[in-house]
C-alpha cells in the first residue's frame, strides 16, 4: 500500500500519546501532529475515556485535534457534534448492576456527559491512581437503571469477571488494569467509531493509520490499513501491528509517523 494514501491518524491517549510518567504529551509528538495537520492529515484521539475524562487530562489544551472517538468507540465527535452513538442495551446495564451488588465490586456507568460509580474501595482507588483520573459522582444504582449508558467499567479481578461476563448478553471485555475492565457489546469497539468517521469523510480503512498500546486497541489496529504498536505495548498489540515503534517516552509516537513518511 502506498503510505501517501493515509489521510487520517487515530491515536489512543493513555501511554500512546499521553505519558503517565511525565503527565504530558511528548514534545516530539506535538510537533509531529502540527506538521501532519499542516499537510492536511487529520488527527483523532481514540480512547476508552469519555469526553469529560479526556478533557480532565489536559490533553485538549496541549493538542488541537480534528475529532474524538470516546468510550471505546461508543461516540464519535467532530467539532461539537456527535456523529455516532452506540448505547449499551438497558437489559445489559441492569444485569451488571445486579452482579456488582452481589459480588460487591465498584461499577462505573458512563453517560454522554457524566458518569457515576456505586462504591469506592481499594481496587477502585488503585486503578484511578495509576491513570491519574478522579472518581465519578457516587450514586446508588436502582435495579432498573434510568439513564442511557455508553460505557461500563467493572473494578474487579479476573475471577469476578469470569463469574458475570458469560451472563451479560452479547458482551465482551477489555481489561486495562489488574482491577479494572471495560465491558461493552460484542459488536462495539474503537473500530466501529473509526468506521463512522471514515464514512463521514468518504474514506476507507486504507486511508487510516491507528496507533495504540493496550487490549482495547486491538480491534482498531486490525481494522485500519496501517497500524502501529507502541514499544511499551502489551504483547497482543505488538502481535497484530504492522510496525512496533519505540516507547512513549522515547519519542515512539513521532518516530512511527516518520517511519510511514507522514512527517519528514
Amino acid at each position: 500500500m502506498n503510505k501517501s494514501d493515509i489521510k487520517i491518524v487515530f491515536t489512543d491517549i493513555d501511554m500512546t500519546l499521553y505519558s503517565h510518567h511525565t503527565k504530558r504529551v511528548p514534545k516530539s509528538a506535538l510537533e509531529a501532529i502540527k506538521k501532519m495537520q499542516a499537510k492536511g492529515i487529520l488527527v483523532f484521539l481514540c480512547s476508552g475515556r469519555n469526553f469529560y475524562l479526556i478533557r480532565k487530562t489536559g490533553i485538549l489544551d496541549m493538542v488541537k485535534v480534528d475529532g474524538l472517538i470516546t468510550m471505546n468507540g461508543a461516540n464519535a465527535i467532530i467539532g461539537d457534534k456527535i456523529i455516532y452513538k452506540y448505547p449499551i442495551p438497558k437489559n445489559v446495564v441492569n444485569a451488571i448492576i445486579k452482579f456488582a451488588k452481589r459480588l460487591k465490586f465498584g461499577l462505573t456507568l458512563i453517560e454522554e456527559k457524566e458518569g457515576h460509580i456505586n462504591m469506592i474501595d481499594d481496587r477502585v482507588i488503585s486503578a484511578h491512581e495509576k491513570y491519574g483520573t478522579r472518581f465519578p459522582q457516587p450514586r446508588s444504582y436502582p435495579d432498573d437503571y434510568d439513564r442511557v449508558v455508553f460505557q461500563m467499567i467493572a473494578f474487579c479481578d479476573e475471577l469476578d469477571e469470569s463469574l458475570f461476563l458469560p451472563h451479560l448478553e452479547n458482551c465482551k471485555s477489555a481489561r486495562w488494569d489488574e482491577y479494572a475492565v471495560d465491558i461493552m457489546p460484542k459488536d462495539s469497539d474503537k473500530a466501529k467509531g473509526i468506521m463512522a468517521v471514515l464514512e463521514h469523510y468518504g474514506w476507507g480503512p486504507e486511508n487510516a493509520l491507528s496507533i495504540g498500546d493496550n487490549h482495547n486497541d486491538v480491534d482498531m489496529l486490525l481494522f485500519t490499513g496501517t497500524s502501529v504498536a507502541m514499544g511499551n505495548s502489551v504483547p497482543q498489540v505488538k502481535a497484530v501491528a504492522d510496525f512496533v515503534t519505540d516507547d512513549i517516552d522515547d519519542d515512539g509516537w513521532a518516530k512511527a509517523m516518520k517511519h510511514f513518511n507522514l512527517i519528514d
